[in-house]
């Protein structure tokens, strides 16, 4: 089952008042796990960038004035998603901009059920806590030192590991640690190995060691082991 993790950043939060997306990443999961394969892109917003946003993700006008439009990408990262699941947190937020974005070029837009939100998940799974990536790699155990400002990549990567413990751990079905009907082959359809059987091994006591526990239970007081 392949599914996508994907992330972006913005330089505000309404796509409607002329805000855009400035960087997209992308991490590809199978079997809910990462291939190691990704889509990364700055992009150059054809505008300004706030100081709030620029606080957020780092991301000045300046870095991005060289960097592609979303046009000259749309057709690797549409390539990319394939119609694979997009796993976001916050899912809402990203798929407005992304779908503004298509929108602009004539593209058919993402509909929201492909959609997974790991914010939604979160809340319930753990009511009233918080949702947020940094409070969920910190209730998971996930490093996320390196995480100084918010990266569409970097985030995305986290939010792989996240969703993993959201679906229940690295072994979400017993299907991921072995095969299915009768056991007779591993998970990844080779054959086990067959089984040895070994002869039985004796466990009779020795004379010598019969006659040490007579000898001491004959110095026990109401000795279950003399009662009939």
């Amino acid at each position: 089952m392949r599914e996508i993790v994907l992330d972006t950043e913005t330089t505000g939060f309404d796509p409607l008042t002329g805000h855009r997306m400035v960087e997209i990443g992308c991490v590809e999961l199978m079997n809910h796990l990462p291939t190691g394969e990704v889509f990364h892109r700055y992009l150059n917003p054809e505008r300004d960038m706030p100081e709030e946003a620029f606080k957020v993700h780092g991301l000045s006008a300046a870095f991005l004035s060289d960097k592609p439009v979303f046009a000259e990408v749309v057709a690797d990262f549409l390539d990319f998603i394939a119609d694979s699941p997009l796993v976001i947190h916050n899912a809402e937020f990203d798929m407005r901009f992304i779908n503004a974005e298509l929108t602009r070029l004539g593209f058919p837009t993402l509909p929201m059920s492909r959609s997974i939100d790991t914010v939604a998940m979160a809340r319930k799974r753990f009511p009233g806590a918080q949702a947020n990536l940094d409070a969920l790699c910190r209730r998971f155990e996930i490093d996320n030192t390196h995480r100084t400002h918010h990266g569409a990549l970097l985030d995305a990567e986290l939010l792989a590991e996240v969703y993993l413990q959201l679906i229940g751990g690295r072994q979400p079905g017993l299907e991921l640690a072995m095969g299915k009907g009768d056991g007779g082959s591993a998970a990844n359809g080779s054959p086990r190995a067959p089984r040895q059987a070994r002869p039985p091994r004796p466990h009779a006591p020795t004379e010598a060691e019969t006659a040490a526990h007579a000898a001491f239970v004959g110095k026990l007081k109401n000795a279950i082991w003399l009662k009939e």
